[in-house]
């Protein structure tokens, strides 16, 4: 016996046969999805659109040796900063500072349930996505938009805190290393200044090439006029211009500027001078490394290029009702159109069965 074939063809029969029944589920349907699209809320939609840095470009260690910002669109920067927007911590600084338990009415803060509540609609409510222009865009729903786009712009500053505070300790730590290295220096600075000082008064040098011209000249003018005392046969001048020379160039000499003790003092004046000015080129570039370290710490440069901050929404974003309208009543066509299939097949099988076991009473009578 050959199976019955079906088409949607033979489906008019049997919606005509059934059209009250199917009109009226379709009517009734579109009678609920309206009421209930009209009852759904407006839902604003507000976006946040930036850029990450990579923290290491806000490093003072590298800002001082003419490092610069870097615009961020590696991967690990984009991951980063994607995890911190979508961390619980997040969540919560948000949900309490705008009182969000009461916005979305999940109850009293504390409980388990209201907890729960909160976070499943806020996390509902948050979009954080990388999109194609290595941007990240962060969106924020609710039926109150100017509150949603506060929530999205504060969550942004949120974001930059806390990827800011993952390097803030070890910049810390660099400043610390700044300031020590600064220190030492100032101590020996002063420690070198003063002993150039003491070598000064011991020696009899503050003036290393005026005081050599000013003995070589001495030594030629005394020199000169014992020459001529010697020469004129005058004793007495010439014992005094001895005696001068002698205390200007002897080992035993009683002047405060001596020769001996100046050659003795030169080498080491010019290792202290050397070693003072070589401390204090590195003082001044320590004192100014730590300077910029410490501005750069107290400012707090931002870790995102803010390109486009969240501004309230001028249109919903949904519900879109007349689709919601439309939806139900296609649905509600098409689930009628199988119900009513299944049951025409169902009673023409009932039929079938009946025909079949009539049909084997007449034989046997006959036979």
């Amino acid at each position: 016996m050959a199976e019955s074939s079906y088409s949607l063809l033979g489906l008019w029969p049997v919606i005509n046969r059934w059209k009250k029944l199917v009109l009226a589920a379709v009517v009734l349907a579109a009678l609920l999805s309206t009421v209930v699209a009209l009852l759904l809320p407006n839902i604003y939609r507000s976006t946040a659109v930036f850029f990450p840095t990579n923290p290491e470009s806000t490093d003072p260690d590298r800002l001082v040796d003419g490092g610069k910002l870097e615009l961020g669109g590696r991967s690990e920067d984009l991951d980063r900063i994607i995890t911190i927007g979508q961390s619980q911590p997040a969540a919560e600084l948000l949900i309490k500072e705008f009182d969000l338990y009461k916005h979305y009415e999940a109850g009293a803060p504390g409980d388990d349930a209201s907890e729960n509540a909160v976070l499943y609609q806020f996390n509902s409510n948050l979009s954080i996505v990388h999109n194609e222009r290595d941007a990240i865009e962060l969106t924020f729903e609710d039926k109150d938009k100017e509150l949603a786009a506060r929530m999205a712009n504060r969550l942004v500053q949120v974001i930059d805190s806390i990827n800011q505070q993952l390097t803030l300790e070890n910049r810390r730590n660099v400043l610390g290393l700044y300031k020590l290295r600064f220190d030492f220096l100032q101590n020996e600075f002063e420690q070198s200044r003063r002993q150039l000082v003491r070598a000064r008064r011991r020696y009899g040098i503050y003036g290393i090439e005026e005081q050599g011209r000013y003995m070589a000249r001495e030594v030629i003018t005394l020199e000169s006029k014992l020459r001529q005392a010697e020469g004129s046969g005058n004793a007495a001048q010439a014992a005094g211009a001895r005696r001068a020379l002698q205390g200007l160039t002897g080992p035993g000499g009683t002047n405060t500027i001596n020769l001996e003790r100046f050659v003795q003092g030169n080498d080491s004046m010019n290792l202290f001078q050397a070693r003072l000015e070589d401390l204090q080129e590195r003082l001044v570039k320590a004192r100014g490394d730590y300077e910029t370290a410490d501005l750069t710490l107290r400012g707090k440069i931002s870790s995102l290029y803010l390109v486009q901050k969240a501004y309230p929404a001028t249109r919903k974003s949904k519900p879109v009702r007349w689709l919601i309208v439309v939806g139900s009543v296609i649905v509600t066509l098409a689930v009628s159109v199988v119900l009513i299939t299944l049951l025409e097949l169902y009673q023409r099988s009932r039929r079938g069965l009946r025909q079949d076991g009539a049909a084997e009473p007449a034989v046997a009578a006959g036979s």
